[in-house]
C-alpha cells in the first residue's frame, strides 16, 4: 500500500465545444440585454422607399418589405425569444423537478397516479394545446411561457424520476430509512443531492427546447402579435418573399439555429462533463 494518499480527482475541463456553445449563448444573451444600444435603426419604423433592399453598407442585412432594417430587427428579436425561453425552461425544471422526486423517490399510488397523467399530457399534441391556451387567454409572453414549459415539464419529470428511482434503491436512502427520515426529509436531503446533474443537464437540454419551441409557437402566430421582431414571428411575415428577397428570412432563422446549436452543445459538454449519458 502506497504510504502517500491519492491526489483528489480534478474536474474535467470543459470541451472545446461547450466553450463555442457557452459563447454563443452570452453573445445572444448581451445583445437581448443592449440591443436599444446596437441597431443602427429602430427596427418597428417603417421605410416604403427602402423595401426589399439587398445587403450593402447602409443596410447589412438589407431591409424587409415594409422597409425596416433586417439587422436591427434580429438583434431586438433576441430579447423576446430569451424572456420566454429561460423562464419557461426555470418553471420545466422546477415543476419536473418536484414531481420526478415525488414519483421517483416515493413511488407507490402517488407514481402511478402522477405518471398516468404525465404520460395523458405527452400524448397530447402540444400545438394542439398552445392553440386552446392563445384561443383562451391570448396572445402574451406569459401565456407562451406556460405553454412551452407545459410542453416540457413532462420530459423533465421522467428523467428525474428514473434518477430518484436509481437513488432510492441504494444504501445511503435505506439507511436514511432505517434512522426514521421523513419522507421530505429523504427526498431533500438525501435524494436530490445525488440527482442535482441529471437536474443541470435536464435544464441545459430544455433552454434549446424551449428556443426552438418559442420561434415555432410565433411562427404560427401564437406567440407574440404581428409585427413584433421575435424571430419565430419574422420568419413567418418575410416566408413569402424568401425567393425574391432571402435575406429577410435567413437572418431571423439563422439566428435561431445559432443559439439553438449553441445550447445545444452546451447541453453536450455538461454531459460529458458530470458523466451523465457521457
Amino acid at each position: 500500500m502506497s504510504a502517500f494518499p491519492a491526489p483528489p480527482r480534478s474536474r474535467p475541463r470543459p470541451p472545446a465545444a461547450w466553450l463555442v456553445g457557452a459563447s454563443v449563448v452570452v453573445l445572444w444573451a448581451a445583445v437581448a440585454a443592449l440591443w436599444p444600444h446596437l441597431v443602427p435603426y429602430a427596427p418597428d419604423v417603417q421605410r416604403p422607399q427602402d423595401r426589399f433592399l439587398p445587403p450593402s453598407g447602409e443596410h447589412w442585412l438589407g431591409t424587409d418589405q415594409f422597409g425596416r432594417d433586417v439587422l436591427s430587427r434580429a438583434l431586438a428579436g433576441a430579447r423576446p425569444v430569451l424572456q420566454v425561453a429561460p423562464a419557461a425552461t426555470a418553471l420545466a425544471v422546477l415543476a419536473g423537478t418536484v414531481l420526478g422526486l415525488l414519483t421517483g423517490g416515493v413511488g407507490g399510488r402517488l407514481d402511478e397516479v402522477v405518471m398516468r397523467i404525465v404520460d395523458a399530457v405527452v400524448v397530447f399534441p402540444a400545438i394542439v394545446a398552445a392553440v386552446l391556451f392563445a384561443a383562451m387567454l391570448g396572445h402574451s409572453t406569459s401565456v407562451l411561457v406556460l405553454v412551452v414549459a407545459a410542453s416540457l415539464a413532462t420530459l423533465v419529470t421522467r428523467s428525474v424520476r428514473a434518477a430518484a428511482l436509481v437513488e432510492r434503491n441504494k444504501p445511503y436512502a435505506e439507511a436514511a430509512r432505517l434512522r426514521g427520515e421523513p419522507p421530505w426529509s429523504l427526498l431533500v436531503r438525501e435524494i436530490l443531492p445525488n440527482i442535482r446533474s441529471t437536474v443541470y443537464v435536464e435544464a441545459t437540454s430544455r433552454l434549446g427546447d424551449a428556443v426552438f419551441a418559442a420561434a415555432t409557437l410565433s411562427f404560427l402566430g401564437l406567440g407574440l402579435p404581428p409585427g413584433s421582431p421575435e424571430w419565430g414571428a419574422s420568419v413567418a411575415d418575410n416566408r413569402v418573399w424568401l425567393a425574391n428577397a432571402p435575406w429577410t428570412v435567413l437572418a431571423p432563422a439563422l439566428a435561431i439555429v445559432s443559439l439553438v446549436v449553441g445550447v445545444a452543445l452546451v447541453a453536450d459538454g455538461s454531459r460529458r462533463m458530470t458523466g451523465d449519458g457521457a
